[in-house]
Formats: C-alpha cells, sequence, structure tokens
C-alpha cells in the first residue's frame, strides 16, 4: 500500500469534533480554528535529502532534512485538521492554500500575520469563515469610518491599481491594540477581522481572543515532541514511506485527541485541563496488551 490511501483516510475521517457543550471551543457562536505551520526532520537519505530539501545552517546546511506542513487547530480539542505536506523549500503561505478550503461556515479563524494577504484572505472567506488575522507590519489599511470600541472600516485590495481605483475591495475591520506592561511586547499590535459589527464583537474581546491562536503552538508540540517520543526524526528512508509515516502520526494524534475529547466530555471539563502526555501513555499501555493477543485468540475475541 502506497501513501495515498492514507492520506485519503486522514483527509475523510480527520474533522473538527467540538460539540456545543464542549468547554473552551467556542466564541459566542463561532467555532475556533488556528492556522499555522511547521517542519519535522526526516532521515538523512538520498531521497529524503531529493524529495523534501535540506534548511541551510550557520556552517553548511543542517543535519538532517526537513518536510513542511501547514495544519489547521480546533482550538477547543487540539485536533488538527485540513493538513498539507511538502518540501521544506515549499513555504508555509503555499501550503496554506491548499490547507484553507478546509475551513467552513460558522467557524472563526485565526492566524498569524505571515498568512495575511489578499489571495489567502479571499480564498477563505470564500470557505464560509469568519477570520480574525494579525496584518503584517507594512500593510497599508485607510480608515474609512472609526466604530465606537476603536476599531475602524477599511477596505482590502489586491493591488495599489485596485487601490487607486478603489475595485475589487473587500470589507474588513481593523483592530489597534497594545499590551501594557508585557515584557518584550511590540509597540502596537494590529489585527484585521471579517466581523464588521462591533456590537456583535467588540474589539477588545477580539483582541483578548487573538491569542488563542497560541493553542495550535500546543497541538504542534504534542504531535513532534510527546507523540514521537524519543523518536527525534521520522525513521522511514524513502520519501514515499515519509509520507505515509507522516500521515500515520497525524491519525493517531486525531486519535489521541478523540479520547480525550470524549473524557473531557464525561467529566464537563475544559480539554485543556487533561494531560496529553498521560493520554499517550494510557494509549501505549493498552497496546501493548492488544498486540500481545496472538492471532488465533484474537479471532476468538472478536
Amino acid at each position: 500500500m502506497g501513501w495515498e490511501p492514507l492520506r485519503e483516510l486522514h483527509d475523510q475521517i480527520v474533522q473538527p469534533i467540538a460539540l456545543p457543550a464542549t468547554r473552551g471551543a467556542w466564541y459566542r457562536r463561532w467555532r475556533l480554528v488556528s492556522l499555522d505551520g511547521s517542519t519535522l526532520d526526516v532521515a538523512d537519505e538520498k531521497s529524503n535529502v531529493q524529495a523534501f530539501g535540506r534548511p541551510g545552517a550557520s556552517r553548511g546546511a543542517s543535519a538532517f532534512p526537513q518536510l513542511r506542513f501547514v495544519s489547521l487547530v480546533e482550538n477547543g480539542t487540539h485536533v488538527l485538521f485540513g493538513t498539507q505536506m511538502g518540501a521544506y523549500r515549499t513555504g508555509e503561505t503555499t501550503l496554506a492554500k491548499s490547507v484553507l478550503p478546509a475551513l467552513r461556515a460558522g467557524m472563526l479563524c485565526l492566524a498569524d500575520r505571515q498568512f495575511f494577504g489578499f489571495e489567502c484572505w479571499k480564498q477563505a472567506r470564500a470557505a464560509g469563515a469568519d477570520l480574525l488575522w494579525r496584518l503584517k507590519t507594512n500593510a497599508r489599511l485607510a480608515c474609512e469610518k472609526r466604530l465606537a470600541d476603536g476599531s475602524y472600516l477599511s477596505t482590502l485590495y489586491p493591488s495599489d491599481k485596485d487601490r487607486r481605483h478603489r475595485t475589487q475591495g473587500i470589507a474588513v475591520r481593523v483592530i489597534e491594540y497594545r499590551l501594557q506592561g508585557i515584557a518584550g511586547a511590540e509597540p502596537i499590535y494590529r489585527l484585521v477581522t471579517s466581523l464588521l459589527d462591533a456590537k456583535q464583537a467588540p474589539a477588545e474581546e477580539l483582541a483578548a481572543l487573538y491569542h488563542e491562536r497560541w493553542e495550535i503552538e500546543t497541538a504542534l508540540d504534542e504531535l513532534k515532541t510527546h507523540l514521537r517520543g524519543a523518536k527525534i526524526v521520522l525513521r522511514s528512508k524513502t520519501a514515499d514511506l515519509v509520507r505515509q509515516e507522516f500521515y500515520g502520526l497525524m491519525l493517531a494524534h486525531f486519535a489521541i485527541r478523540g479520547l480525550m475529547h470524549e473524557a473531557a466530555l464525561t467529566a464537563k471539563e475544559d480539554p485543556d485541563r487533561l494531560s496529553f502526555v498521560h493520554a499517550v501513555r494510557v494509549v501505549r499501555r493498552k497496546l501493548a496488551t492488544f498486540l500481545a493477543i496472538p492471532p488465533s485468540a484474537e479471532e476468538k475475541v472478536s
């Protein structure tokens, strides 16, 4: 079996799982999701180097080739979905264009400034989701109407020419705020959102909500550090097996997070309160029991 069937299985079953009762999964009526990317080291084999590439280092190149991937995460459950992987040389924005179709109406997607741009914004909105993304520092969004909560309405254009002629624009709302008394904080933060009604989504709430984007960092750490355990590098020695191993890893993460979500619902807890490391240990103990059953005995059990 090649890696494509495993990717197809991943794409079919790995979907958001939060229910209305899931704590920490919602802002008002919106399901919170975040967009981000990361990398994984793969075995230092010629096939992998050719397929994925190797990042540069201060002295030559890094020790291992790397693959790059971009995912959406359901904030409340840490389920990673819509994931697309590629070579290290493939940019996160490029991969994101294949991830954004996984967005749905009723979602509010959070993303950092590297993803901000007219095409990505337009594509994400076309999928039906609302957006709350950080602006690039050089982004030009003029104040067209100041709102009561301090935010303002503006228009996002695909080019300077369109801005001059006011064509093909998309209405957006800009939120600016500062983090007082926080070491290392930037002078000003700017967010752009598709939620134009300040009464429906006040600026103060959205500014606080944006920092929920860091939930995806926790989910990526679960995948890269705790689920793999001591396996710092994906072990597969050919590109196709690397792809197969990667989607297998994503499916394993989804399965564990699904079990944790069920446990959280039963206990009426926020899934964030449960330990991913503990859940992995429990699953590994159970797997050892299942693997100890010989085929003949397994047939009797079934």
